[in-house]
């Protein structure tokens, strides 16, 4: 599976720098970092909340919030963790603004015939199990399965201990397959 581009420490540490100087400055580093960041914050908050209308709603927000406190932003925890815990609880809070049990719709590839009703079957199911988790249960299954972080980034994101993830990964998995069938 391809890792989601995320900036390297190094980058992070100049953008940092970068958005405590001067006003251009600050733009830059923002505008660097809303590059980079926009489209894997939108498809996190896409899962967590399961239409795109919200996940674009929760995607402003955040960015709105980053754009705001970043001069301040201390460093104690990596650019992107702090961005993406923003993330988590922006797409939370879109969630619960419309409470639904849809999920945005799954196109498969294009295959003509049988094999593309059953692709699009097996899409349709795999959305409606995933639409009946917990946001708890998609950010971690998101997180991991979709953006590619180690069980020791989505800690961090999470803030809270690295063996919580292993058992909340184990439940979201089990949950989902429990939907499956």
């Amino acid at each position: 599976m391809a890792r989601t581009v995320i900036l390297d420490p190094l980058a992070e540490a100049r953008l940092l720098a970068q958005s405590k100087a001067d006003a251009r400055s600050r733009e830059a580093a923002f505008g660097e970092i809303f590059r980079v960041l926009r489209e894997p914050v939108l498809a996190l908050c896409l899962h967590v909340t399961g239409r795109r209308a919200d996940a674009e709603d929760a995607l402003q927000e955040v960015f709105l919030a980053v754009h705001r406190a970043l001069p301040h932003f201390r460093g104690d925890a990596r650019l992107t963790t702090w961005i993406y815990r923003i993330a988590l609880r922006a797409a939370v809070r879109a969630k619960g603004r419309r409470p639904t049990t849809a999920a945005p719709p799954l196109e498969p590839p294009g295959e003509d015939g049988q094999a593309r009703l059953e692709l699009r079957e097996q899409a349709r199911r795999l959305r409606d199990a995933f639409a009946k988790l917990t946001a708890e249960q998609r950010a971690v299954l998101s997180l991991f399965a979709l953006e590619g972080m180690s069980h020791r980034e989505i800690a961090d994101v999470l803030g809270v201990p690295e063996g919580t993830i292993w058992s909340r990964l184990h439940h979201a998995r089990r949950r989902l397959a429990e939907h499956m069938s």
